[in-house]
């Protein structure tokens, strides 16, 4: 699951923080594997931005699922502060903290000045700053002048999330896992995720490649109710193409078929990765894409204006899942 902790019209902030542990505790009582928050700033409608605190708040509210970043932005961050934060995450709970990684800010360009002030970001930044994080991260060489304490020796898992080649490519020198931002972006999935696979080198934390993409995710019991519930995740969307990001909004009746087709299409390529349907239409849209891109995980966003409703959409995304693996019974169980 990935969540970036939408602000919903007529609700607060502290709703929309509250929404994301108690979604958190559902999807781990569903056997999630992880749970990741998201790095944006300045927007109304997203709050997420103390990224590093959230993580906090989750992995204290939960008790087994691994929480991480999906990503923490890091032109927004020096390597140091980033190792002492998710070295601290790592001390308070242990095996449970992923440290995911982009390279874009996040944000708009005043923005990532306040950010990070005078800072000019160059080509070779991302890769120098994700080498500095794997030093502060691992035990402390003979000699190391500048040791992240807390950090130094937790190895937090560091994943390389991208949707271009770039980070791709950077993953597969270093022999990271590499998640790939197919919920927004999925024009470049499978050229990216063949690039990464090809160019490969084993390393000390992962022998051969490891690759996640992101789904995003509208299951309801027809699939008639779930396009309905799908319109506030397509006004998110259109008001990204239009540059208003505002809170998310309440389903609309007939939302799409009022659009220009431009618009329309628009935001069908922006979702082209998403999965919308009844329990057979989800099974259907997971089969096609494990099988288009062999990913290892799917991690899922979910914009659903009604958030019993939302549970209720990962209830039927687990039992999709354990009937594709064969196990239908335990999570269908949990999920009453």
């Amino acid at each position: 699951m990935l969540d970036l902790v939408p602000v919903r019209e007529g609700a607060t902030i502290a709703d929309a923080l509250r929404l994301a542990l108690q979604t958190a505790r559902h999807a781990e009582r569903l056997g999630f594997v992880r749970y990741w928050l998201a790095e944006h700033h300045n927007i109304d409608g997203i709050a997420s931005s103390a990224t590093a605190v959230l993580v906090g708040y989750i992995a204290g509210g939960t008790e087994r699922i691994r929480v991480g970043s999906g990503g923490i932005m890091l032109p927004n961050h020096a390597p140091l502060v980033v190792a002492e934060a998710f070295g601290t995450l790592a001390e308070l709970y242990p095996g449970r903290i992923d440290l995911g990684l982009g390279r874009a800010p996040g944000t708009d360009p005043a923005t990532m000045r306040a950010l990070r002030r005078d800072r000019v970001e160059t080509v070779e930044d991302f890769p120098r700053d994700v080498a500095e994080l794997q030093r502060l991260l691992a035990p402390p060489a003979p000699g190391q002048r500048i040791v992240a304490t807390p950090g130094a020796g937790t190895n937090v898992p560091i994943w390389l999330l991208g949707s271009s080649l770039f980070s791709a490519q950077l993953a597969a020198e270093r022999g990271l896992p590499y998640a790939f931002a197919s919920h927004f972006a999925p024009r470049l999935l499978h050229e990216a995720i063949a690039l990464y696979r090809q160019q490969f080198r084993p390393s000390a934390v992962l022998a051969k490649p490891y690759v996640m993409i992101g789904v995003p995710l509208i299951a309801a019991p027809t699939d008639a109710e779930a396009e309905y519930l799908a319109s506030s995740m397509y006004q998110r969307v259109l008001g990204i193409l239009r540059g208003e990001r505002l809170r998310l909004q309440p389903p609309q009746e007939n939302f799409m078929a009022r659009l220009h087709p431009q618009e329309r299409a628009a935001i069908q390529d922006f979702l082209a990765a998403a999965v919308i349907g009844s329990p057979e239409t989800i099974r259907r849209g997971f089969a096609q894409l494990a099988q288009s891109t062999q990913a290892d995980e799917f991690i899922l966003t979910c914009d659903i204006y009604d958030p019993a409703l939302r549970l209720r959409s990962l209830d039927i995304a687990a039992q999709v899942r354990d009937e594709m693996n064969g196990a239908a019974a335990p999570s269908a169980q949990r999920a009453k």
